[in-house]
């Protein structure tokens, strides 16, 4: 279990749509609080498997059944040799966390679930670096998770399944192929031989910018 001690609370921020006209000292104590708690609740785990891909019509990932299908993906690992499957959670823990204070807070169920996702990509920061340094990695792309660009998101029941990640974490997804629990990632990293090219990101270069759910809800998915 991954040991994360405080919230960056800037960037759980920017997922509630902090803008820098809200005076955020009205809610500091409840901030404060919120970050209290969930870091008291989660549990922050993550599993992971290092693969050699090949390339066709579609990149596979040797010896699994796992095809990374669409240009974003193919374009993400264009210089790779290698990939970093990886999935992180905060345990069903923070769900339930978060489920019951919409019941009895509402402003601090908002506060915490922007917080929970600030702490999930943080947990996956965690993950990459001990990933890197374990295994003695320097170059590497940024995280591309399923659904970012044209990367299907139905291969997350399959990416599960490779890195057994049920049983090790305890994450699953449903028919929608929506993760549970919800405040978790599966994401695919790139490795190579050498230094890699800096690749803009953003929405501007996103092929799904003109249909993408969090640009409509003024969010982003952190591409």
């Amino acid at each position: 279990m991954a040991n994360i001690e405080s919230i960056n609370i800037d960037e759980a921020l920017r997922y509630m749509g902090y803008k820098d006209n809200i005076d955020i000292e009205n809610i500091r104590d409840i901030i404060c609080s919120c970050e209290k708690k969930l870091l008291s609740s989660a549990e922050p785990r993550y599993c992971y498997k290092i693969a050699d891909i090949e390339r066709s019509d579609k990149i596979t990932v040797k010896n699994t059944d796992l095809m990374l299908a669409g240009k974003s993906i193919s374009s993400h690992l264009a210089e790779c040799q290698k990939v970093i499957l990886l999935a992180a959670t905060l345990s069903d823990k923070a769900d339930k966390l978060i489920s019951l204070m919409n019941v009895t807070d509402v402003t601090s169920a908002l506060i915490t679930d922007a917080m929970a996702s600030a702490m999930t990509e943080q947990l996956c920061d965690i993950a990459e670096e001990e990933i890197r340094r374990e295994h003695g990695i320097k170059h590497t792309t940024f995280r591309f998770s399923p659904g970012y660009g044209d990367f299907p998101i139905d291969i997350q029941r399959d990416f599960i399944k490779i890195l057994s990640a049920d049983k090790k974490i305890g994450l699953t997804a449903n028919d929608s192929n929506i993760l549970i629990p919800r405040k978790s990632v599966t994401a695919v990293i790139g490795i190579s031989d050498k230094p890699l090219p800096q690749k803009k990101r953003g929405c501007a270069v996103c092929s799904m910018n003109k249909s993408c759910q969090y640009k409509k809800r003024g969010a982003h998915c952190g591409f």
